[in-house]
């Protein structure tokens, strides 16, 4: 509704005050507005000088107000789109600012804060104890949850004087100390990456993404005859004495190289260089090269053989999984070897020669709880007696004649906590047979020549190609010890009973051979591979692994594949009358040695590899008949 006057004055005299020189802008815009011409302002500034003067003086104090409720509306603003948190109280610690940013860093709402006593509000608030002390906290931190971390600045508002309240100011730093934990963890990172490095006995150098050295350490200056100086920050190059820069090499190619051969410094000295690329976000920021002294790869490579030569004696090298075979037989004896591994059972392989039976002993050590320990392996039919026993029990000093000093220690003791494979158990004369029982009944060995037992704890796993049930009606082997062995007799079927086995079973050896031999063969023709199916294999496996080397051999460079023409099958692989062929130059010792060669192989192909019978047929002992076929190389 229009608000009327209750005075009336003159038009004239009104309009002549406001028009007066006396004003700033803002103060006409006021005096000019509908709400400031009520009556009574403009009665008195109608009036006389006195009245004109207080009007003036109303009209400046109340355009004053109105700037500074404008600046305090600003104001509100900004404290409101800043990003750092702010909570204000009063004298008596009720809450009278809460922004937006406080309130999303604590989870409030202005309409449950404002006027309430910050102590309910917000319990973790120290603004009471500014209150209380009136003393400013600069630089803070605070826990404001267990997710967010706050670092605050709580001030005292005084006004003439006298305390009004308190104001805290804070920001988030949950992100920046997780970032500063990160730089941290980086910085610890690089330190003791630096240390591993400096620290290592391996000549180490470091490039960045240039080919500029960043990091030698001490041995490779032992190594080169460079330090640091010579080094960092110079072309990678800068060490070569003859080839080019594998660093350089590197950062162009993005690969890794390994196995360089080159001369660096002044000495030329030979050494062996792998360098890998550094690669962060997919780009390559630099590269490291790990440098070898290859000056004494003679005394290494001896040195390498010797450690080969001890694993090979203390582990085993296989596992089921390296039993190739998916034939219902072979899948059994798999199944039962994985039982029996389990187990601390004593395990008898038994089976054909060339079967695998020893690919099968590896595989049940590997397989049990005995896997990290000691694995050896023993031919008992290819030492004699006496060595045999030295050899599995050790013996005292002053034993026999030619006795190490000080005694030594047999392969049970060696094997002890691991596994103990025994092959041909057949073949064990009646005093070894005895000492085996002691171990298998007491846990113990006596050495030659000793009165002392030694415990040992060993999983004996044995293994025969001969039924040793006849041994032991013939009196050559004992009964009870073979009840003992037998506890888990596990077969393995000959390669004859599973032919579905042989296409795999070449496939594999084919690879190995290609490695070998340097070949790229892929396979076998069909009429290769049906050739070998309808095969009777004495020997096995092993008989398998001969044919197709022999095979690959005599395969022409540029074939691909063994053809059924390169097997011959049917010259010495098949049974057939026994043909010695003439030539005018053999001597008499040839031709016998070429007889007694062939008078071994065609006697193991008609006991189907058993080595026992074939050496009863021909009437030898299974020692003579082990050192033939190696002399013969028939295997």
């Amino acid at each position: 509704m229009e608000k009327k006057p209750l005075i009336s004055i003159p038009r004239e005299t009104w309009e002549s005050f406001i028009g007066e020189d006396i004003f700033t802008d803002r103060e006409q815009s006021f005096i000019t507005s509908a709400d400031t011409a009520d009556v009574k302002f403009r009665a008195s500034a109608a009036d006389d000088t006195c009245g004109r003067e207080a009007a003036s003086m109303i009209v400046r104090q109340a355009a004053r107000c109105l700037e500074l409720g404008e600046e305090n509306e600003r104001l509100a603003g900004v404290i409101e789109a800043t990003r750092d948190g702010m909570i204000a109280v009063d004298a008596e610690g009720r809450v009278t600012l809460l922004n937006a940013r406080a309130r999303e860093m604590t989870g409030l709402k202005a309409s449950e804060c404002l006027g309430a006593p910050i102590e309910k509000v917000m319990p973790t608030s120290r603004l009471p104890r500014v209150l209380e002390t009136g003393k400013a906290e600069y630089h803070q931190r605070q826990e404001l949850s267990k997710t967010r971390t706050i670092i605050t600045t709580r001030v005292p508002l005084m006004e003439k004087g006298r305390l009004i309240g308190a104001l805290g100011v804070f920001q988030d730093i949950t992100e920046l100390e997780e970032l500063a934990e990160e730089v941290t963890s980086l910085k610890s990172i690089r330190k003791m990456l630096e240390a591993i490095i400096y620290s290592s006995e391996e000549a180490i150098s470091v490039v960045d993404e240039n080919g500029r050295g960043l990091m030698i350490n001490p041995a490779y200056t032992r190594l080169t005859g460079l330090k640091e100086e010579d080094v960092l920050g110079k072309p990678a190059a800068v060490d070569i004495s003859e080839g080019e820069s594998i660093h350089m090499k590197v950062l162009r190619e993005a690969e890794p190289v390994r196995g360089a051969r080159m001369r660096v410094g002044p000495a030329k000295k030979e050494v062996l260089v792998n360098v890998a690329p550094v690669i962060v976000d997919g780009e390559v920021k630099g590269s490291v090269g790990v440098i070898h002294d290859i000056s004494n790869l003679e005394y290494l490579a001896s040195e390498l053989e010797i450690a080969r030569s001890i694993i090979r004696k203390l582990e085993a090298a296989y596992e089921f999984t390296d039993i190739i075979g998916s034939s219902p037989q072979m899948a059994m004896a798999k199944d039962q070897a994985k039982v029996a591994a389990r187990t601390p059972a004593t395990i008898l392989l038994r089976g054909e020669s060339g079967t695998g039976k020893e690919l099968f002993a590896h595989a049940i050590h590997n397989e049990s709880s005995r896997r990290f320990r000691p694995f050896i392996r023993v031919n008992c039919a290819a030492l004699p007696e006496q060595l045999l026993e030295s050899e599995l029990f050790g013996y005292e000093e002053g034993a026999f004649s030619g006795a190490r000093r000080g005694g030594k220690k047999g392969l049970f003791e060696e094997a002890d906590g691991g596994s103990i494979f025994l092959d041909e158990i057949g073949e064990m004369s009646s005093s070894v047979q005895a000492k085996l029982l002691r171990v298998l009944q007491e846990r113990e060995i006596v050495r030659v020549g000793g009165s002392r037992p030694v415990p040992v704890d060993v999983r004996i796993i044995a293994a025969t190609n001969a039924p040793v049930e006849g041994n032991i009606e013939a009196g050559s082997f004992r009964a009870d010890l073979f009840y003992r062995l037998n506890r888990m007799p596990i077969f393995i079927p000959s390669l004859r009973e599973r032919p579905e086995d042989i296409q795999p079973l070449s496939d594999h050896l084919i690879k190995k051979l290609n490695q070998e031999y340097g070949r790229v063969i892929n396979g076998l023709t069909k009429e290769a591979l049906a050739a070998l199916e309808e095969y009777a294999w004495p020997g096995n496996v092993r008989e398998l692994e001969n044919v197709i080397s022999r095979a690959m051999i005599h395969l022409p460079p540029a074939a691909k594949n063994i053809t059924f023409e390169v097997l011959h099958l049917d010259r010495e692989d098949v049974p057939g009358p026994v043909i010695i062929p003439a030539s005018g130059g053999d001597s008499l010792a040839e031709i016998v040695e070429e007889a007694e060669k062939h008078a071994l192989y065609t006697a193991l192909r008609d006991n189907n590899g058993n080595k026992t019978q074939t050496a009863k047929q021909l009437e030898i002992s299974i020692r003579s008949l082990y050192y033939k076929l190696e002399k013969y190389g028939i295997h």
